[in-house]
């Protein structure tokens, strides 16, 4: 499903989305076709579903994302590992706008998913 279909879909929703089809362009993530796995109230229970499913398969593309966002900005992160413990070396995107951040397998941390706030 389309991004644009999904906001039509399910407006002013937190969702739980995994990408289907997606692809990389000039340190973004296109998202060329989502599949909606749950929808939620606030974006705290999104995530913490997020992590339940992540923790379980941490090899599907999953997205925590507001359907008030016109147009998706999901920048790349690539991922250095120490000591068995992944740290972002680049980070990209829309996130300090409020109501816009995204949330994806490689994108998150547990300081953005307390400093979200619910809409």
């Amino acid at each position: 499903m389309q991004w644009s279909e999904i906001r039509e879909r399910y407006p002013r929703q937190w969702l739980l989305v995994e990408a289907v089809k997606a692809h990389s362009e000039e340190e973004q993530r296109i998202l060329d076709d989502l599949e909606i796995v749950e929808f939620f109230p606030d974006s705290v229970t999104a995530m913490r579903h997020y992590q339940e499913l992540h923790r379980l398969n941490p090899y599907r593309e999953l997205y925590v994302l507001h359907t008030n966002r016109e147009r998706l900005d999901i920048g790349e992160i690539h991922w250095l590992r120490t000591g068995g413990s992944p740290h972002p070396t680049k980070k990209s995107g829309n996130s300090s706008v409020p109501g816009c951040t995204a949330y994806g397998s490689k994108s998150v941390t547990p300081a953005e998913v307390s400093t979200s706030s619910s809409m």
